[in-house]
């Protein structure tokens, strides 16, 4: 099992390099910073903008593979550059990583948990009324683009906020700016804004794995060591969870790994819709702006959680199947 996840470490590794190097190159050939400085006002001049350009490593007229190659001396020495605007792009990620983890970290648990756990039931509850009610949930939820979800929640608040006349449900921003209520106060604060972005990605979690949980369910409920399991004296609801649930999750778990891309993606729509100022909202800025540095920052710290997930899933996948564990 050690060997096994540290191969796939080792390939893991590989990946973000490659992913990084290929975002910051498309972004250096697509993006077209000069374009920031000459629509300042006032104009600056062209020995100006040639003097920023080349301290923040963005000249056009700089061959590209030597920038790539001042890029990735930096990026080696833990050192992204600077943002068009000369700020640190070290320091910036530093700040708007945490927004970001916080919303996915809660928002993966809860969207793979609830969903897991729903579509079990149902297979378990196959043609009742809960596996009808849903399929039919899921299916719309998967029909829905998690920007509708966000913005119909937002909806939803302000109606229900203007209804019980209170703002107990908060749509805008991470916390309420000023707030001085103490620790418990300002706890309660951050959770009332974090509670419509967090079901928000809940909700298109969910969806995904109730379906394929359910089919997975359904492959093994009839399976001869289920009924082997019963015959000799488990209670149906013993094997269902310590034989066929287990067996049933090794193949979601490696489904965590692709769904955890569009997780990112739907992240980056719900920040900026909710107002907050994460990396999915910086990346987003970022390609506005022409910032060739953020953006591949910000791609790679997207690299580094799809990978994390996948790498978590391996260990998962090795614990629940002990084929791996002497491979």
């Amino acid at each position: 099992m050690g060997m096994f996840l540290v191969r796939r470490l080792v390939n893991y590794v590989v990946l973000i390099f490659l992913a990084s190097s290929f975002a910051y190159l498309l972004a250096a050939t697509t993006l077209q910073p000069r374009a920031y400085f000459e629509q300042r006002q006032p104009p600056p001049s062209q020995e100006a903008i040639e003097a920023q350009l080349n301290d923040l490593n963005l000249n056009d007229e700089v061959p590209l593979a030597q920038r790539y190659g001042v890029w990735v001396s930096g990026v080696m020495q833990g050192d992204f550059g600077q943002t068009i605007k000369d700020q640190s792009v070290n320091e910036e990620m530093s700040r708007k990583a945490g927004v970001t983890l916080r919303l996915i970290t809660v928002g993966a648990v809860l969207g793979c948990a609830v969903g897991i756990s729903v579509g079990a039931y149902a297979a378990v509850r196959q043609y009742k009324r809960f596996d009808r009610y849903s399929t039919w949930a899921a299916f719309i939820v998967l029909s829905v683009p998690t920007v509708v979800i966000a913005v119909s929640l937002q909806v939803g608040a302000v109606w229900i906020n203007d209804l019980t006349g209170t703002q107990m449900l908060q749509y805008g921003g991470e916390y309420t700016a000023g707030l001085d209520a103490g620790f418990w106060g300002t706890l309660l604060d951050r959770l009332q804004h974090a509670l419509l972005p967090t079901l928000t990605l809940t909700i298109s979690l969910f969806a995904a794995f109730a379906r394929y949980q359910r089919n997975m369910m359904l492959d093994v409920l009839g399976a001869d060591y289920v009924r082997t399991a019963m015959a000799k004296g488990l209670t149906r609801r013993k094997a269902l969870f310590k034989h066929a649930l287990r067996t049933a999750l090794i193949p979601t778990i490696t489904y965590f790994t692709f769904t955890f891309g569009v997780l990112l993606a739907g992240t980056t729509f719900t920040e900026k819709i909710y107002g907050w100022h994460g990396m999915g909202a910086w990346v987003v800025d970022s390609i506005v702006q022409n910032d060739v540095n953020a953006v591949a920052a910000v791609t790679c710290f997207m690299a580094v959680c799809v990978m994390a997930a996948s790498f978590l899933s391996d260990i998962l996948y090795a614990w629940l199947d002990p084929r791996v564990r002497v491979s």
